[in-house]
């Protein structure tokens, strides 16, 4: 267990590093130069060189990113003129557009994506999971072709017009919801979970319908296993086969899926941010291109990759717990 860890945190950190520096070498490729920006209307050629320098764009490029390397490990002083600021470790450096800590913007986006993430992957594990045993287990019969009816439309129905037919329904025409408006857990949780709950909808559609099809084709392949025939053989009661032999074995692909799938959410949820106006990782990331935002940029793109490396390596220790025929090595 302790050399798998250490094999995955290894590659982890190598695929960080890598991420990190395609995108520093993506930016400075484009034409855009962030310092422009930065400098306004009425730039002169005096201050825009004053701009850059205090940017820190006038250093060559891998002088830059070593500078960022060091800053993530030791932290790193950012000189504004007569003062200098120190970043402690990790310090992802500052904001082009806003002069603040990229590692603080990033705390606080990050708790709108995970409640985001967690209520849809709950509501589409219990939905799909739920919807694929009921079909599994009536396999050819009316609720087997509803539910694969279901999955189709849901696979072909787009998260926008999920949220946008929601709204008009919910807040517009039944004026049951208020407009999505995110509130801290801490503040109030009912008024969390009820501006979360068409957001959760909105996302849960596709997974539900990936879930449940996955879950109904791992069933109906546990079922025809010969350990589940000899069981049946055995006179073991259906309910107990289907329970604690057959669903053990179904689930085993939906632990991958479902760690890559959390994990996408919680950096990748842009459309759905968008539309219910919740300020989470997706809208900064967003902005931050927009902006030619490159310590925002780079700062998001290492956080995907770190919860991606840690989602699935989680998805392997659940793997080996689920299924102890599974070793780590």
């Amino acid at each position: 267990m302790i050399g798998h860890l250490t094999r995955r945190l290894v590659g982890g950190v190598a695929v960080l590093l890598v991420l990190s520096a395609l995108i520093y070498a993506l930016f400075y490729l484009a034409p855009s130069d962030p310092a422009i920006l930065a400098c306004g209307k009425g730039c002169t050629p005096e201050r825009l060189a004053d701009v850059r320098a205090a940017m820190g764009l006038a250093d060559p490029v891998w002088t830059q990113y070593w500078h960022f390397l060091q800053g993530i490990f030791t932290g790193r002083d950012y000189s504004l003129g007569p003062t200098v600021r120190h970043c402690p470790a990790p310090c992802l450096g500052y904001s082009f557009e806003t002069s603040q800590p990229v590692t603080t913007l990033l705390l606080d986006r990050v708790p709108v994506s995970f409640s985001l993430a967690l209520g849809a992957e709950i509501l589409s594990l219990a939905l799909g999971i739920g919807a694929g045993l009921l079909s599994g287990t009536r396999r050819f019969r009316w609720f087997d072709r509803l539910v694969n009816g279901l999955v189709l439309a849901g696979y072909a129905t787009p998260v926008f017009l999920v949220g946008l037919l929601l709204l008009l329904l919910f807040c517009v025409h039944l004026q049951w919801l208020p407009f999505p408006q995110y509130v801290p857990f801490t503040t109030d949780p009912l008024l969390w979970a009820q501006n979360l709950i068409l957001p959760w909808i909105a996302l849960a559609v596709i997974q539900t319908a990936a879930y449940a099809r996955l879950t109904r084709a791992g069933l109906q392949e546990s079922l025809a296993e010969d350990h589940i025939r000899t069981a049946r053989a055995y006179g073991i009661p259906e309910r107990r086969i289907l329970w604690r032999k057959a669903l053990r074995g179904a689930l085993l692909p939906l632990v991958t899926l479902t760690a890559v799938d959390l994990a996408g959410i919680i950096t990748s949820a842009v459309l759905t941010e968008t539309m219910f106006g919740l300020p989470g990782v997706g809208q900064l990331l967003v902005g931050a291109v927009n902006q030619i935002d490159l310590p925002v940029v780079v700062g998001v793109t290492l956080l995907t990759g770190l919860i991606m490396v840690l989602a699935n390596t989680a998805a392997d220790l659940l793997y080996a717990a689920v299924d102890p025929r599974v070793q780590l090595r």
